[in-house]
């Protein structure tokens, strides 16, 4: 008989796994606390590491991409309200492909739905589990009805928690979000706009960064642009009391740019938002027994990383891949799982560091600092794509600006 797994969460990651694991042949049951599946959220930058799980995970037909020619134009807004070429975060070494959020998911679901060979998944909406007991033999879990208040239970030979940050797999199984959950001292809150900002092109992107906030418009080929603000504090409690939009005028009424204006304006007529704390998750194991945590709730890499995506198709094609190979021996095939995607997120868990300055820089020194390194970048990414001059060079010769064309690509990536 085929194996069942349990998959709680009907996110990228949930998906990702689940399309896996019907690829090494167990049989997923995928449920999920929302009434009905999600579209639409925020931009993401697919980078190449996810669109090859997305090729291996048999997606790729489905994804629908969102990118500007050439990456589309970037603005960066100067402290008095000028404009001047910027970097958006398509401009990065690796050509991410243009998505929001819901693109991903609307193509994993059509992999869920299966193929000429495969069956659909088993989905089941409005569902939560409220107890997991692993017994070594099987993994017990209790299910929540939402609409009747029915509990029942079912027994899987795995249970993979891909419930986002604050996953109650993760508490239930491994202990208190405290214990694994960084704190990063600043809040994001992203969001679709309604319309351009008045006076840039509908595929422009725009940045408007200050010590301690910024506000980035991220533009597509073919919808209108996703904002996101973000912001530092040490009270990180206090910014969920009150009136989130209320709150967000206050941070950012020291920048009366046009851009922020409008973003500002916008939120107030958007009725779907996200507002929340900017955290990683750190764990020294992500699986215990016959329960395996994925995405959000194993590493959260977060939104400064811009991997999120990238990394939770990654490890549900991963996972299915180790399943694969280790048929008959779960433990080995999480262990080989593990061993091989933790370098790829540990790197990426550092990286966010720097990229956070890049989205929004600590101090009047540090946004001093992005500055230069990003009008570097700019003049670099502008010599590359000039037409080379047509004169002989000595073999073996490259210009002097190589070195820094490279230094700038790290310090962005």
């Amino acid at each position: 008989m085929r194996k069942r797994a349990l998959v709680v969460g009907l996110g990228i990651a949930g998906m990702s796994a689940a399309i896996g694991l019907r690829q090494a042949g167990w049989r997923p049951v995928i449920v999920e606390r929302a009434p009905e599946r999600r579209k639409g959220g925020y931009f993401v930058g697919l980078m190449p590491e996810g669109r090859q799980a997305a090729a291996d995970l048999g997606i790729t037909a489905h994804l629908h991409t969102r990118n500007p020619p050439g990456g589309g134009k970037a603005w960066s807004l100067t402290r008095r309200g000028d404009r001047e070429p910027g970097l958006g975060f398509l401009h990065q070494p690796g050509d991410p492909a243009a998505v929001v959020r819901g693109d991903i998911e609307a193509a994993l679901w059509q992999g869920t739905r299966g193929d000429g060979t495969n069956g659909p998944i088993d989905v089941r909406f409005a569902t939560t589990p409220v107890e997991i007991d692993d017994t070594r033999t099987d993994v017990r879990v209790v299910l929540e009805d939402a609409a009747t208040g029915t509990r029942y239970r079912e027994d899987f030979d795995l249970v993979v928690g891909a419930d986002g940050l604050r996953s109650e797999v993760r508490r239930m199984a491994f202990g208190p979000h405290e214990d694994h959950m960084t704190r990063w001292d600043a809040m994001i809150c992203a969001f679709q706009l309604r319309e351009q900002v008045p006076s840039f092109a509908r595929p422009d992107s725009i940045i408007s960064a200050r010590a301690g906030r910024a506000v980035w418009v991220f533009g597509f080929a073919d919808r209108p642009p996703t904002a996101l603000l973000t912001y530092r504090t040490k009270d990180i409690e206090g910014q969920f009391t009150g009136s989130r939009i209320e709150r967000l005028r206050a941070v950012f009424s020291e920048m009366n740019d046009p851009v922020v204006r409008h973003t500002l304006d916008s939120l107030e007529q958007t009725p779907d938002f996200l507002f929340d704390s900017v955290h990683q998750v750190k764990m020294p194991r992500w699986s215990r027994g016959k329960v395996v945590l994925v995405g959000d709730a194993a590493w959260c890499l977060n939104l400064y990383s811009g991997m999120g995506a990238t990394s939770a198709l990654r490890g549900g094609a991963a996972l299915g891949r180790a399943l694969q190979d280790a048929p008959d021996d779960l433990g080995a095939a999480l262990t080989a799982w593990e061993s091989r995607l933790r370098p790829f997120i540990r790197r990426h868990q550092r990286i966010a560091r720097l990229k956070q300055q890049i989205f929004v820089p600590s101090s009047r020194p540090a946004e001093a600092l992005r500055s230069v390194v990003l009008r570097l970048a700019c003049a670099a990414r502008k010599r590359r794509s000039a037409k080379p001059l047509k004169r002989a060079r000595p073999e073996g010769f490259e210009p002097p600006t190589v070195g820094l064309e490279v230094r700038c690509s790290i310090r962005l990536s």
